[in-house]
């Protein structure tokens, strides 16, 4: 009886550690799973700040070609100031899904980047700077200019930025 008792333990015990390692072998491959899907979500998060950051980046563009058109007297004052009012509340608006997309991914060094930004608009939104004005355009043409100008040279500079982290994370995950 001590020897089939012995030998049913010995089962049990080889049982559980064929679990384990079965367990152990199932741990791992959802690890797998999860790390791969962590990186299709990294970049996933990238492909989407690019497309925001080129979309401003088009934006911000139109806007300096309706600026220096204007300047050039290719397009009337009218045409001009509305064309950049079309656009101005969708350029906000993508800064905003931007840095609350940065804010939910936890990459905090961006968000925190282009929180000025976010602030500078929802300020000039507010006290409705945001809109250009058409008596005042040729007054204010290379204000008007310099301040896109510096968008679009932050933007340029957080893209460069997303290529870099972007990179990185792909070659971190490889190593």
């Amino acid at each position: 009886m001590y020897n089939n008792r012995t030998n049913f333990e010995a089962k049990v015990y080889e049982l559980r550690d064929w679990t384990n390692g079965v367990w152990i072998w199932k741990l791992e491959e959802i690890k797998k799973r999860h790390a791969a899907v962590g990186v299709m979500t990294e970049v996933l998060y990238w492909i989407s700040t690019f497309v925001l950051i080129l979309t401003l980046l088009c934006i911000l563009g139109y806007q300096l070609i309706l600026l220096v058109d204007l300047e050039f007297d290719y397009i009337n004052p009218y045409d001009s100031t509305s064309r950049i009012n079309q656009v101005v509340v969708p350029e906000f608006i993508i800064q905003g899904i931007f840095c609350f997309i940065n804010l939910i991914a936890g990459h905090w060094f961006i968000f925190l980047l282009s929180l000025p930004f976010l602030y500078y608009n929802v300020r000039s939104y507010i006290r409705r700077e945001h809109l250009a004005d058409v008596t005042e355009i040729y007054n204010k043409l290379n204000w008007e200019k310099k301040k896109r100008l510096f968008k679009v040279a932050y933007l340029v500079a957080v893209f460069v930025m997303s290529v870099v982290s972007l990179v990185w994370t792909l070659t971190e995950d490889v190593h």
